[in-house]
């Protein structure tokens, strides 16, 4: 398919894919941070104190965004490892292995800001909820994606193993996303939805800019890694060798 002149089909061959990940990296790596610094100078500074919470909600500004993207990156860790599946396509299964750290840091990041938010407001670090369960059932299934596909020596046979688990697991987004709703927790009910938000406006800026940040700076980390798996496992290529400087 050639859009602009471009025929970005052409991208998923591994040697024509590792240079244009390497020419992204620094721009995502420079909007992360930039939408980062700005995001949390508009919660920690700008955003007023919460009436009935206090200064703690604050972390929200961090708890939110990792907790959209623990379910996002899951969604697109799937996606790729269905492509995979479905057209034997290296690549994609690559990508897949590569966004499951990431996964696995924002699911990690949101139970853990979570307990520090759930602390001051619930009385309790942890409490047997839908959605903290459901949450924490996602990171198991990151664990479980990346310690499946790190047990079976052949690559191919293990991308199939670990894209099958992850397809499987998908059953649970919905579950987290639709856990207040579906039944009677102790989590609040989402804040922001697609039509209306009931934050202030200085709050919902904050924590848009905030998941930008985020979303930039994971698909940074994600090229970074693929790159690392491309080389490894092209390693034999005349590309690959070049790309690692070896020559002989």
């Amino acid at each position: 398919m050639a859009v602009g002149g471009i025929n970005w089909f052409g991208y998923a061959a591994p040697q024509r894919f590792y240079p244009l990940a390497g020419r992204m990296i620094p721009w995502f790596f420079a909007v992360a941070m930039l939408l980062g610094v700005w995001g949390l100078y508009l919660g920690l500074w700008k955003a007023p104190t919460d009436a009935q919470q206090g200064e703690s909600y604050r972390i929200i500004f961090v708890h939110v965004p990792a907790a959209w993207m623990s379910m996002v990156i899951y969604l697109a860790m799937a996606g790729w490892a269905g492509v995979g599946l479905v057209f034997n396509s290296r690549l994609s299964s690559m990508m897949a292995c590569a966004l499951a750290p990431s996964g696995a840091l924002m699911t990690f990041l949101a139970l853990w800001t979570g307990a520090l938010w759930g602390k001051p407001t619930w009385g309790a670090w942890w409490v047997w909820d839908a959605r903290l369960t459901s949450e924490l059932v996602l990171l198991f299934l990151y664990i479980g994606f990346m310690s499946l596909h790190a047990s079976i020596d052949d690559v191919r046979r293990a991308d199939r193993a670990a894209g099958l688990l992850a397809l499987v697991g998908v059953i649970n987004v919905p579950i987290i996303y639709f856990s207040v709703k579906w039944w009677n927790t102790l989590h609040q009910g989402a804040s922001v939805s697609l039509t209306k938000s009931s934050m202030a406006t200085p709050m919902l800026m904050a924590m848009l800019v905030m998941a930008l940040a985020f979303w930039a700076y994971c698909i940074a980390v994600s090229l970074m890694r693929v790159r690392v798996i491309l080389l490894e496992r092209e390693r034999h290529t005349a590309w690959a060798r070049q790309a690692l400087g070896v020559f002989a």
